[in-house]
Order: structure tokens, then C-alpha cells, then sequence
């Protein structure tokens, strides 16, 4: 140290001689001096620095006039490069890359759920027609037992999830109106449904399930404050017209239409209103329940269990209406549930006829409840649209397995005539609709 300080005073001194007298100290102090590596040499002053020869751009500057006194060692042009970006441009740049992430882990979760509310969809409908083999003269019988099977199990769930802690009192504590009128809108739907069902054939019944989808996108803009892009809603067109040349190809649907009358399409068409606005209801209670947890999510179980719990409340009142639709006499229905009850059990003198029971009934049961809650899960992460898209695709690939030769069905149907243009028109609707990005929506929320 003594001998690098020996070597640095005749350097300071020459230096001071090439300035008059009294502005040595000025330049010194305003930094008006640079002193510069030299270009072929590893050490200044005897002193060595770990700088490389190749990176010939660093120097050793002293503060400019007009700027705090106090050197400073820094590479050239890192001040002038930092002032561009901004004090927060390492900020943005880790957000932006955290948002990317975030992006990717929620359309990856949204794909996952639409599959598997499309597999358990297609289980829903299948395992349906083989339920109603054992219980082809009881099908109220199952619909009942459903409905109400459902509120046990939903709020036994319910209650081993607040045990564990999953469920929060806050949550419970949600305003109870909302899922009074889920309950409403479910049981409305399900008594126009059944009333429309009566009177049109089978064939028709999925055509006029496309306006389930027109309607959750008219009721998503009124009540949301969505805004759909062009590809987005020409991808639900697509959808809904391959499903219609899937179906109704080679089954005389239109035929079955005319015959039926134009009073009972049109209360089809209602009863899909009422399920649409229970779907937009149950999301919009989401996006509250978000803002009330303060970012917390609403279990699902809370959605499903009260809102089951006012349905079948709902479906008490109107099962007088609901058995006549079915032609059972409302004095008769006492002894109707029982032969159900011995039929379902597979029990008794009324048991002939009842192969497959209770197995297939309670499969169905089961595949269904966790099809209602794959599709209000995928409600939740996404939207109603989103969860109405990935049930619609459940169609025609449950038609193809009507094909297959099904245990209790017997032989399988042959494919309709249009089955594979209508699947393609189903499909570019699908990828139509997927280009757009997540936050297409206006909404927070996406589409």
C-alpha cells in the first residue's frame, strides 16, 4: 500500500501542473476531470482490478458539474440506460413474467375441468337411459329420489368440509337469497322441462337445447356487462348448429317439431330460459362472494347444498302439477313411490322387470352428482358459457357410445347420416371460440 500511494502522488501531481493555479481544486470538485483505464494495462496506480482486457468501456468518472459532489464508480452508459427503463421496469418485467405464469396454470385448470365435465357428461347421458332400463315405468320415482338424495349428500359434504376447515363461518353466513332463487329457477326449469318432454320426442329435445346457450349469452351481457367478441360468438353458432345437424339428421326431428305443436317447443324454450338464468345467477354469486371474502373463493358446496336444499323445497310444492305431467294421480302417488321404492331396491313381488337395480340407478345418481359439480366447478374458474360449451360437446360423443353395444341396451344404434359433418361444425365452433385469449372479456371474469 505504501508503494501504490508513493507511485499515485507523482501522477496527481503532473496532473495538477496542467491546470492554472486555483482551478485544480474546481475541476476536481465538479467533477470536470474523467480518468480513463489505460487501454493495454490491467492496474491504475500499481493498484490491480479485476477487469478483463476485452471490456475496454469502463472508466473511472468523477461527478459532472451541477450534480452532488461524491465520485462514483460506474460502466458507461448504465446511467443513461437505467433513466430509459425507469426505476420500475425490474418490477414490471417479474410481474409481467408472474402474470404469464398465472395465464398459463388457469387456462391449463380450465382445460382440465372442461375435459372432465365432457367425460362426466357423456357418462351422465348414457348411464341415464341404462338407469330407466330397471325403472322404465318409474321414472318420476328417480328424478325424486335424485332431487332430495342430493340435498344429503350435498350438506354432508358440506359439513365435513367445515370440520375440516375448508368451510368458513363467513362463507355460511352468506345472504341466503341468492340460492333461494337458484332453487326457484332450478325447479321452474325442471317442472316446464318435464311438461314440454311429455309432449316432444327425444330427437327434438337436444335441438332446443341450443337456445340454452343463446340464452346464458344474452343473460351474461345484461347482467354481467359482457362483450363478446365476433369469433367468440360465431364459435357458439358453429357449436349449436353441428349439434343440430348431429342430432337431427336421419331422426325426423323437424317432423317430430311440427307435429308437437309450437306452444310446447316455445315452453321447451322457456325451461331452458330458467336453467340459464340459474347457471348466470350461480356465477354471479361467485363474483360477489369474491369481493365479500375479500379475494377469498365461495365453496362450491355452499352453491350446491343450499341451492339443492331450496330446490327440492320448491319441487314439494309443485309435485301435485309435476305428477300429472307424468299421468300419476296425485292420490295414486303414495303407492306409486313405493312400487319405485321396491323396484329401485330390486325387492319383492314387484321386482320383475327391475334387472340392473339398485346398480345402475345409483351409478347414475352418483356420475350425475359429479357432473353437476365438474360443470359449477367449471363455472367457477371460468364462466357459464365456458361450462355450457364443454356440456354442449358431451352430445354427440354420447351419441356415438349409443352406438357401441351397451350391457342392458342390447344391440347399438347406427350413427345418423350427418353424424360426422355436424361433430366437424361442433369442432371448428369449439377452436373458433378457444382463440380467443382469456381475458377477451371486457368482464373480469372471462369467457
Amino acid at each position: 500500500m505504501l508503494n501504490s500511494r508513493a507511485n499515485c502522488y507523482p501522477i496527481m501531481t503532473s496532473l495538477s501542473r496542467r491546470f492554472p493555479a486555483g482551478a485544480t481544486a474546481t475541476a476536481l470538485a465538479y467533477g470536470g476531470l474523467r480518468l480513463s483505464r489505460p487501454a493495454r494495462t490491467t492496474a491504475i496506480c500499481m493498484v490491480r482490478y479485476g477487469f478483463r482486457s476485452e471490456r475496454r468501456g469502463i472508466a473511472l468518472r468523477l461527478p459532472p458539474p451541477g450534480q452532488e459532489h461524491g465520485g462514483v464508480w460506474e460502466r458507461s452508459g448504465v446511467k443513461e440506460e437505467a433513466k430509459k427503463a425507469g426505476p420500475c421496469s425490474c418490477a414490471v418485467g417479474e410481474l409481467a413474467g408472474e402474470n404469464g405464469r398465472k395465464s398459463v396454470n388457469r387456462a391449463a385448470e380450465v382445460a382440465v375441468a372442461a375435459g372432465l365435465t365432457v367425460v362426466m357428461g357423456v357418462g351422465n347421458r348414457v348411464l341415464y337411459k341404462l338407469a330407466l332400463v330397471p325403472l322404465k315405468n318409474y321414472p318420476f320415482f328417480l328424478a325424486q329420489l335424485a332431487t332430495f338424495g342430493y340435498v344429503v349428500v350435498y350438506f354432508s359434504i358440506l359439513y365435513i368440509r367445515y370440520h375440516a376447515g375448508i368451510v368458513t363461518d363467513e362463507m355460511l353466513s352468506m345472504p341466503k337469497t341468492p340460492f333461494l332463487v337458484v332453487g326457484l329457477l332450478e325447479a321452474l326449469g325442471a317442472a316446464t322441462g318435464m311438461a314440454a318432454g311429455a309432449m316432444l320426442s327425444g330427437a327434438s329435445i337436444p335441438i332446443l337445447s341450443q337456445a340454452f346457450l343463446v340464452w346464458q349469452i344474452l343473460l351474461s351481457i345484461i347482467f354481467l356487462g359482457r362483450r363478446y367478441k365476433v369469433n367468440q360468438l360465431l364459435g357458439c353458432l358453429l357449436v349449436a348448429i353441428g349439434v343440430i345437424i348431429t342430432v337431427a339428421s336421419g331422426s325426423g326431428a323437424g317432423h317430430s317439431l311440427k307435429e308437437a305443436g309450437i306452444f310446447w317447443s316455445l315452453l321447451m324454450i322457456v325451461s331452458f330460459l330458467f336453467q340459464a338464468a340459474d347457471t348466470v345467477l350461480k356465477e354471479v354469486i361467485f363474483l360477489n362472494a369474491s369481493r365479500k371474502l375479500k379475494g377469498g373463493s365461495l365453496d362450491l358446496f355452499v352453491v350446491n347444498s343450499f341451492g339443492s336444499a331450496f330446490q327440492a323445497l320448491f319441487i314439494c310444492l309443485l309435485i301435485p302439477f309435476l305428477s300429472k305431467l307424468w299421468g300419476i294421480p296425485f292420490g295414486q302417488l303414495p303407492t306409486y313411490l313405493k312400487d319405485g321404492a321396491a323396484c329401485f331396491l330390486n325387492v319383492g313381488t314387484l321386482s320383475r322387470g327391475c334387472d340392473g337395480a339398485p346398480l345402475l340407478p345409483l351409478l347414475f345418481i352418483i356420475v350425475n352428482m359429479g357432473f353437476n359439480i365438474s360443470l359449477l366447478h367449471l363455472l367457477k374458474i371460468s364462466s357459464a358459457v365456458v361450462s355450457c360449451l364443454a356440456s354442449t360437446f358431451s352430445v354427440p360423443i354420447a351419441i356415438y357410445v349409443f352406438t357401441l353395444p351397451l350391457p342392458y341396451l342390447g344391440v347399438g344404434s347406427s350413427l345418423p347420416a350427418g353424424f360426422i359433418a355436424g361433430a366437424i361444425v361442433l369442432v371448428m365452433g369449439l377452436l373458433i371460440y378457444a382463440w380467443t385469449p382469456s381475458n377477451g372479456s371486457t368482464n373480469a371474469a372471462s369467457t
